[in-house]
């Protein structure tokens, strides 16, 4: 395939490339453009140009582009797919799910009213909100779903009346670059610009005073990066960064079956998901034996190139990442952890690790502690559900976490005290258009999906103004 960037519409190239690493392999097997800083210029150049008809289009007509987009990423998902796996690594499967849940997520995103709403009518005056675009939107995203949460943050920005520019994970460019080259076919030239490049290019964008607001996804040091850098201009921010999600596992629940909902929650993607469940709180009455279930699905589970049939679970996406998930796993065994599945790399070339259950670990240790981002979890032991709550809320994160009971009114009432964005029962990941999603605490800031996730790409107006002519007067 030949891969370009795509700036006011056209496929553009540059002078300078970068390999793109298959992490299945551990070996290059693509070039990827590397944009300088007068490309993004131009992109953002070609976004203000195109911002003033976009801006006026109604938003009934924008979302009818962003429907056409998920039309296109459906009639797609088959041939793009074995792209995505190559350089992220997931299964083909998962690859060509992901195209089409974007698509869908994004036909209902853009069905949602973001009209004005009406705050007080009659009396002495009439006070209304009105939304506007806010300009040009720099978005930044990771390499663990590639696709999903680029159309994310395109879906929001042109429904809502922005224009982009958007830059990929230079892990993982070259999907999102076939994005844009789709794009071209179905938005007016300038509404959506996709560079791929490096750090230097994100930093570039953060603070490019052409750029309205940004919005990142990826992790906690580099979202703080980002917030430095924009609050030079002021710019608006949404930050979606890590998290250390806690499930809380209470003595009723039935085994085999939490067993496997929680395990999918914590390895689902090889845990590389921001949302994933990373801290396994287990009372001590079913300690054993849901650990022992845990290991059970984990050795069943099959780890290998996302091409090969009946593959669950891909690699690491990268080396850095291999070698940290690495370095917490031996931290673990240094802490005395014992390793109920897992805890070496397998024998292949590429960055391989199967799923990894520890158990006892406490406060203190790094896995607990630390966003491992990758296949391994620890099992911790509690007496008191007041305790592991004290230990899940003890942490500077606060993305999601869960509760598991048959006693579904408990679960409610203690999944209220978790201090994150999103707190489920029985259940742990997954997204809904109509719902909001962000973090608490260092886990973000702002949020994405919903009436709410839209508004965070608008800027608010109060309109007031004398009463209606046939409004009854004030007394």
């Amino acid at each position: 395939m030949e891969f370009t960037h795509t700036i006011n519409g056209l496929a553009v190239s540059s002078e300078g490339d970068f390999e793109v690493i298959d992490p299945a392999t551990a070996r290059g097997f693509a070039r990827c453009p590397d944009a300088t800083r007068e490309q993004l210029d131009q992109a953002v150049a070609a976004a203000r140009r195109a911002f003033g008809q976009w801006r006026r289009t109604p938003a009934a007509e924008r979302g009818e582009y962003v429907r056409a987009f998920a039309a296109a990423l459906r009639a797609s998902a088959t041939r793009l797919a074995p792209l995505l796996t190559q350089e992220q690594g997931k299964p083909l499967a998962a690859a060509t799910s992901e195209f089409l849940r974007s698509a869908d997520h994004i036909d209902v995103l853009s069905t949602i009213d973001i009209g004005g709403e009406l705050l007080r009518s009659g009396g002495r005056d009439k006070v209304e909100l009105h939304y506007r675009p806010l300009g040009v939107v720099g978005a930044i995203t990771p390499w663990n779903f590639p696709v999903v949460l680029a159309v994310w943050k395109i879906a929001h920005a042109i429904y809502t009346g922005n224009t982009v520019v958007l830059k990929p994970s230079p892990y993982t460019p070259l999907t999102t670059l076939k994005l844009g080259e789709l794009a071209r076919g179905i938005l007016p030239p300038g509404v959506l610009n996709v560079l791929a490049g490096g750090n230097d290019l994100g930093a570039w964008m953060s603070e490019h005073p052409g750029i309205d607001k940004i919005s990142f996804t990826g992790s906690g040091p580099t979202g703080k990066k980002v917030l430095r850098s924009a609050s030079s201009s002021l710019k608006r921010v949404t930050l979606e960064l890590g998290g250390n999600d806690a499930a809380i596992v209470l003595p009723d629940v039935d085994i085999p079956k939490a067993a496997q909902d929680i395990f999918w929650g914590a390895f689902n993607n090889s845990g590389q998901i921001c949302k994933a469940i990373k801290r396994i709180y287990v009372h001590e009455d079913i300690y054993a034996p849901m650990g022992n279930a845990l290991a059970a699905i984990a050795r069943a589970t099959k780890v290998g190139s996302g091409m090969e049939p009946g593959v669950q679970l891909g690699p690491v996406q990268n080396r850095a990442q291999f070698d940290i998930v690495n370095a917490l796993i031996d931290d673990a065994r240094r802490q005395g952890g014992e390793f109920l599945s897992g805890g070496e790399p397998l024998p292949l070339p590429g960055y391989f690790i199967p799923p990894t259950i520890v158990s006892g670990l406490g406060k203190g240790s790094r896995l607990v502690e630390e966003e491992p981002f990758g296949p391994v979890v620890p099992l911790i032991r509690y007496v008191s559900v007041d305790d592991a709550l004290d230990q899940a809320n003890d942490t500077a994160f606060g993305l999601s976490g869960s509760i598991w009971t048959v006693d579904i009114e408990q679960g409610r009432a203690l999944a209220a005290r978790l201090e994150v964005g999103t707190a489920w029962v029985n259940q742990h990941g997954g997204s809904d258009p109509h719902l909001p999603f962000g973090g608490a605490k260092a886990s973000g800031m702002g949020h994405e999906n919903a009436l709410l996730g839209l508004r965070d790409y608008m800027q608010l107006s109060v309109v007031q103004s004398p009463p209606d002519p046939s409004a009854p007067a004030a007394k």
